[in-house]
């Protein structure tokens, strides 16, 4: 199961020189499950490769939905998207012009400006974060700092939120201890507390017959963007038409799924093989108020505000994790109406 915590931000920046030594010379892998090229005569629709930054699920539905539908074709593109994993370094692939765009986490996108990589974003995916700290009910905590007073918690502790949470909250006699990307330990361990996405890891501990709490991180003041589709500034000031429509095309697969993600769901399931056809169900119902909040009435899905952007680098500021807060309107396009 995805978590945020699986991305390690400040690791992946390292590899940034290396990466542009290998830029050039390099093909890009074929799209997963992307249709067969056609026969027909008709101009040939523009290429360009979206990366993400884990493999395919429901947290990437929307842009395998614009594929299908064939939201992108008839904007003119051609889209292979390509599922990822917690090592491929998203961010510099972009930068380097490995790839046109990619999926990133909104603190990632700060904190790899601030060492230079000149990235923006596009399309923010999902408008609140679900990472969250997931416990057992049965201990009756009652909100997220009673996390830290007891039990056994498990945490990336390098991580922009779990540095929020220790700065913010005093961590008692909780035992911390290193994260393993899975749940088997929470199965067995009535006291064991672990970091998580609130559309993924409670879902799998609720199937195994568990009943988790969660509580999000964004309800203790870090909401970060999430699941952020970045591009190259340079590449966007060259080509803002394709940007423009990547993203219309990227809306539309987004409502397409919001409204009926089974046709999807059914191909993310030959792409994803860990996943069973109900929990590709349940994580694509659970993360939909993520995705569409009250903000996007107004803003459109994916739409982003300076005021969020500015807030979150300044967070990132305080936490000592970028030397100075960006300029808001360095972080972001604003997508069209």
């Amino acid at each position: 199961m995805h978590t945020i915590g699986t991305r390690t931000v400040l690791a992946s920046i390292a590899v940034f020189s290396a990466l542009s030594t290998l830029a050039c010379g390099r093909k890009d892998a074929p799209s997963e499950g992307a249709p067969a090229a056609s026969s027909s005569a008709a101009p040939a629709n523009t290429h360009v490769t979206l990366a993400l930054n884990w493999v395919p699920e429901p947290e990437f539905g929307g842009f395998y939905a614009a594929r299908e539908s064939g939201a992108y074709a008839k904007n003119g593109l051609d889209v292979a998207v390509r599922g990822g994993s917690a090592d491929v370094p998203v961010v510099q692939m972009v930068a380097t012009g490995r790839v046109e765009f990619a999926t990133v986490g909104g603190d990632e996108l700060v904190i790899a400006q601030a060492r230079g990589a000149d990235v923006v974003a596009v399309f923010a995916t999902f408008q609140t974060s679900p990472q969250c700290i997931m416990v057992h009910a049965e201990r009756h905590l009652t909100k997220i700092e009673d996390v830290f007073q007891s039990g056994t918690v498990a945490l990336e502790t390098g991580l922009s939120f779990t540095k929020f949470l220790k700065t913010k909250f005093k961590w008692g006699a909780a035992t911390v201890v290193p994260y393993d990307g899975g749940i088997a330990h929470f199965l067995i361990d009535p006291n064991f507390a672990q970091q998580g996405y609130a559309t993924s890891e409670p879902i799998a501990a609720k199937r195994a017959g568990q009943n988790p709490q969660v509580f999000l991180v964004s309800d203790a003041g870090f909401n970060p963007y999430d699941t952020v589709v970045v591009t190259g500034r340079k590449f966007a000031e060259k080509n803002p038409d394709l940007v423009r429509k990547f993203v219309l095309a990227t809306r539309a697969g987004w409502r397409s799924y919001l409204d009926d993600p089974a046709p999807t769901n059914a191909v993310l399931g030959k792409l994803n093989k860990t996943m069973d056809a109900g929990t590709f169900s349940a994580i694509a119902e659970a993360q939909k108020p993520f995705i569409e909040t009250p903000e996007t009435k107004t803003l459109g899905l994916g739409g982003m505000t300076a005021e969020r952007w500015k807030a979150l680098s300044q967070t990132l500021l305080d936490l000592s994790l970028v030397p100075s807060a960006p300029n808001p309107a360095t972080l972001f396009i604003a997508p069209p109406p």
